[in-house]
């Protein structure tokens, strides 16, 4: 099975890379995800022209997301381009690496001259600067100046215009997306210690992680079908190879994980790996590049259907569906029946039934 992809001159052997963050926060982290682990690609952490001053804790880990105050690297940019930077390239087994950069144009002028000799593309954090598409367009411009490297420009999930966003960037020069950075400001409170936890000096962390992922596929798609030339990197709530599949069908060319793999252990990037041959052969893909040319299908219908239809041998009389229904539509008897007057065709009882009994059907002909 082919899992290679290729985007704007760059080759992974894989889709897969670590998002910019605590797991490739040094030289030794980024040689781990890139041997051990087996990712296509690496992302370098968030590099500024000043370090980071970051509150401890500062990440909090629940079931479906992470919440971070982090901020960017906690390194200076010196210790970056004199140690960590140099040691990776040297041990390196080749794998392309995007280095990470944020925030200002005037940051861009300091870095980009600096870092260029590392990278083999960009990825520019707009995380701080705000919905202020003249400045990202001055951003982007800037940077195209100063490097003939590919680079990505990556997307806040709040920002509330995604087309302009891409078409900004895209007429000022950057080659893509990165959809989608991290979701907030959000809060993390204690009760019985009334205390705000888990937060800077404001109060605030940011969210990511499995809880943001159909916010993520929406951005990634909304960009890709907006401005069909620029390579969009799938970022935000990936944890399977399913995952990585949907991010790719959305319009993304390849993807980043970075809380899922904090959530659930660092060999979720190998098994992701090496359970994506099973999922497209599951799925009727032989390669990674067919799933990335294969149009995504909106059938969306506005047609009022039939009642769901329910599969008796399947069903275990849990009365979920009865419970769950908004419109009072379902009594058990001892299975589910269906008031068809009452009955919206909604799908919530389809998509809460922990068996698969439940089944939408469409309306008659």
């Amino acid at each position: 099975m082919d899992l290679s992809c290729k985007f704007d001159g760059i080759k992974l052997e894989n889709p897969l890379m670590p998002a910019a963050g605590p797991l490739v926060g040094d030289a030794e982290k980024m040689l781990w995800l890139e041997q051990v682990a087996g990712c296509g690609g690496i992302v370098a952490k968030t590099i500024s022209t000043k370090d980071a001053h970051i509150p401890h804790p500062c990440i909090y880990g629940d079931k479906d997301y992470i919440m971070n105050c982090e901020l960017w690297t906690e390194y200076t940019k010196e210790k970056w381009i004199n140690e960590f930077l140099p040691y990776f390239k040297k041990h390196s087994v080749g794998k392309p690496l995007i280095v990470s950069v944020g925030y200002t144009k005037e940051d861009m002028e300091v870095l980009i001259p600096q870092l260029d000799k590392f990278a083999d593309a960009f990825e520019v954090s707009t995380h701080y600067v705000g919905n202020d598409l003249n400045a990202l367009g001055e951003t982007v411009r800037t940077i195209r100046s100063l490097t003939k490297k590919p680079f990505y420009m990556k997307i806040s999930a709040h920002m509330p215009d995604p087309e302009g966003f891409a078409h900004t960037i895209k007429v000022n020069g950057a080659n893509g997306v990165v959809a989608v950075n991290s979701l907030g400001p959000s809060m993390k409170i204690d009760i019985a210690s009334r205390n705000i936890i888990y937060g800077n000096a404001k109060g605030f962390a940011w969210t990511s992680g499995p809880y943001i992922k159909n916010i993520a596929l929406a951005t990634v798609y909304t960009i890709k079908n907006a401005e069909p030339d620029l390579t969009v990197i799938g970022v935000g709530g990936i944890a399977s190879a399913s995952d990585v599949i949907e991010f790719l069908l959305a319009g993304a060319s390849a993807v980043q994980m970075l809380s899922a793999a904090m959530l659930r252990g660092k060999d979720l990037y190998k098994k992701i790996i090496d359970d994506l041959p099973a999922a497209l052969e599951k799925y009727g893909f032989s390669s990674v590049e067919e799933v990335i040319k294969t149009k995504l299908i909106n059938d969306t219908k506005y047609e009022k259907g039939n009642v769901p239809s329910i599969d008796e041998a399947k069903c275990i009389k849990c009365g979920t569906c009865s419970k769950v229904c908004p419109y009072f539509a379902i009594e058990m008897d001892p299975t589910p029946k269906f008031n068809s007057e009452k009955c919206f065709r909604c799908g919530l009882c389809v998509s809460k039934c922990p068996t698969k009994a439940l089944k939408y059907v469409k309306a008659d002909k």
